[in-house]
């Protein structure tokens, strides 16, 4: 009598992983993950939806990440019924695939909820990025736990919170703080964008949704023009994150030039206004002041060691709604500010978010050209702190969990899929 033949023993170097990311940052993230993970594994694929690094990384994406880069509850609510649709299908798929692990790339309000549904059919389940729990209700952190075999955060502080709520999380660095250097090289930027030694240089980053461009650019700008009346030799530069974007953008500086010209002023003459696309790392290193939107932008200016005024402003309806219900516990956004428990950098938020305002806390540093050593100094703790080799660190987090999933139950068995949209 013929025995049945065994099945093959599967090859660990063969895993798959399912990745979600959403928006240019968690593409970058993603990418460097995929790259670390292939160190340990190979063989290994990568699936799900994200951008041109991860795809250039190797991934065969579902979707593409800009299909999730939507922000603000009234923005979101617009393509509510789109983005629930790729949800569900990339809920299907990832059921169907089954992989070693699914890790969701920040897009929190995207990612936890299809994490929920594959914990529940036992799919080892990863978070990359923390959610702002340090600024937002605890409360948070248990519900992430709930999606969530493990969280992998980029700051120090976040960790011991999910620890007060039995979350597994990881503090791994953050990719940025192994991306610059410690002593960034100015002269070398300005060579690289064309910008001369001798000028002072103001860095303009509206954000990199066109959303953030059509509510800051028209008040960066106005700044801009302000500071230049001031400073005659001023040159400005304003990276622009994609081609939309730079299109967005030039769109409103015409706007703006032609409401300028009515009045008289003389426009901004072409050598002393940059927009390259894609630079925004040469741009704050060459740059002697930074005019840039809350969120990452900060952290990215830190690390180029510039000084800078952090601003933002939400959508009307977005802001009262946060407001009124209360949903932020703390007073400071702009992560270097958070990062060193104080105020060290100036932010103007919301109404305080004015041209005048804007130019006011800007000039002198532009007039002086230099940045105060005590906040130098800050700067190059905060950077030796996140510098952990964040891409390998997060590897090392996910192969683990894996690993420990492959001694805990058969590969190839098909848990309860309880929770299936």
């Amino acid at each position: 009598m013929r025995q049945a033949a065994k099945s093959p023993i599967p090859n660990p170097q063969s895993r798959l992983f399912v990745l979600i990311a959403g928006e240019s940052s968690g593409d970058l993230l993603g990418a460097g993950l995929i790259g670390a993970l292939r160190e340990r594994y190979p063989a290994a694929r990568f699936e799900g939806i994200g951008g041109p690094a991860m795809l250039a990384a190797g991934f065969e994406a579902w979707y593409r990440a800009e299909e999730l880069a939507v922000m603000g509850y009234v923005e979101v609510l617009r393509h509510l019924p789109r983005l629930l649709a790729i949800r569900r299908a990339a809920t299907r798929r990832a059921l169907a695939a089954r992989p070693d692990a699914f890790i969701g790339i920040d897009a929190p309000d995207f990612n936890l909820g299809l994490e929920t549904t594959l914990k529940r059919a036992g799919i080892a389940t990863v978070h990359y990025v923390s959610p702002s729990v340090w600024a937002w209700k605890e409360k948070r952190a248990a519900r992430i736990g709930q999606s969530a075999d493990r969280v992998l955060c980029l700051f120090p502080m976040e960790p011991p919170i999910y620890a007060r709520h039995g979350v597994d999380a990881r503090f791994v660095g953050h990719p940025l703080a192994d991306a610059f250097p410690l002593e960034p090289d100015p002269a070398t930027a300005r060579a690289a964008l064309g910008l001369p030694q001798d000028a002072p240089v103001l860095a303009l980053l509206p954000g990199s949704r066109l959303g953030e461009i059509e509510r800051l650019g028209p008040d960066f700008l106005a700044a801009a023009r302000l500071l230049a009346t001031e400073i005659p030799d001023l040159r400005i530069v304003a990276p622009m994150a994609n081609e939309p974007c730079r299109a967005a953008f030039a769109a409103l500086r015409a706007e703006v030039a032609g409401r300028e010209a009515k009045q008289g002023a003389e426009p901004f003459r072409d050598e002393r206004f940059l927009t390259p696309v894609g630079e925004a790392h040469l741009a704050l290193r060459a740059a002697d002041a930074v005019l840039l939107t809350s969120g990452t932008a900060a952290l990215e200016a830190m690390l180029a060691k510039r000084p800078m005024v952090v601003a933002y402003r939400l959508a009307p309806l977005t802001y009262r709604l946060v407001r009124g219900l209360r949903l932020l516990k703390v007073e400071r956004y702009a992560l270097p500010n958070v990062l060193a428990g104080r105020a060290l950098v100036p932010e103007l938020m919301q109404d305080d978010c004015t041209p005048e305002a804007l130019a006011a806390a800007l000039a002198p540093t532009l007039r002086s050209r230099s940045i105060d050593p005590a906040l130098l100094a800050e700067y190059r703790r905060q950077h030796r702190e996140l510098a952990r080799g964040a891409s390998r660190s997060a590897a090392a987090a996910v192969a683990e969990l894996v690993e420990e999933r492959a001694g805990d139950r058969p590969v190839g068995a098909n848990p309860s899929s309880e929770g299936t949209p």
